[in-house]
């Protein structure tokens, strides 16, 4: 609940043209939940939804040793795919606030 309100409290004083940019970014680069979930489900053994969330370095581990846990990694990991997402999200949305706010 922090991070909304912090949201909305980095939004204030924006202009109407400011959040629809702002709107325009988070729909380019924000992380759609139905992929993340489909890398999963057919390359989670191999680390696909890491690397479409931007965790390389864990994408590469288990690109490399996830054939040696028997899928275990993968099974786990499918809990944690919903909060990783909302994070990298809410990281892009303040990343174009402040894109936004630089321009002035």
């Amino acid at each position: 609940m922090t991070t909304f309100n912090s949201s909305i409290a980095s939004k204030q004083g924006l202009t109407s043209e400011q959040l629809m940019i702002v709107q325009q970014e988070m729909e380019a680069k924000s992380k759609k939940p139905l992929i993340a979930y489909l890398l999963w489900f057919f390359l989670g053994s191999f680390g696909g939804h890491r690397f479409y969330l931007g965790n390389t370095v864990m994408g590469v581990c288990m690109l490399l040793f996830g054939w040696m846990t028997l899928f275990i990694w993968p099974l786990v990991d499918v809990f944690f795919i919903g909060g990783r997402i909302r994070a990298v999200n809410e990281q892009v949305e303040h990343q174009a606030i402040s894109q936004v706010k630089s321009y002035n």
